[in-house]
């Protein structure tokens, strides 16, 4: 499991949380970014890198390697790491 596996949240979203829980039970390290706490900048150029993945722009998105993953989905989660 050496995929990066990066995670786009929003911190107040159930869905999201449930997606980092999952994600630590399994024992993978992954970056996060709770994109509702960023501001100006920051925040604009992380929503246009989640718009690119996702253009719905909704939560959480997770990209494990070069697959993206909308919404917490344990099923294509788990299968995109044993690729």
């Amino acid at each position: 499991m050496g995929k990066k596996v990066m995670l786009y949240a929003l911190s107040t979203c159930i869905h999201c949380k449930n997606a980092k829980e999952f994600l630590q039970k399994c024992g993978v390290e992954y970056d996060c970014i709770d994109v509702d706490t960023l501001t100006g900048e920051e925040k604009e150029r992380i929503v246009q890198e989640v718009r690119k993945l996702n253009p719905n722009l909704t939560f959480p998105t997770m990209l494990i390697g070069d697959e993206v993953i909308v919404g917490f989905r344990k099923e294509k989660i788990e299968e995109a790491l044993k690729k």
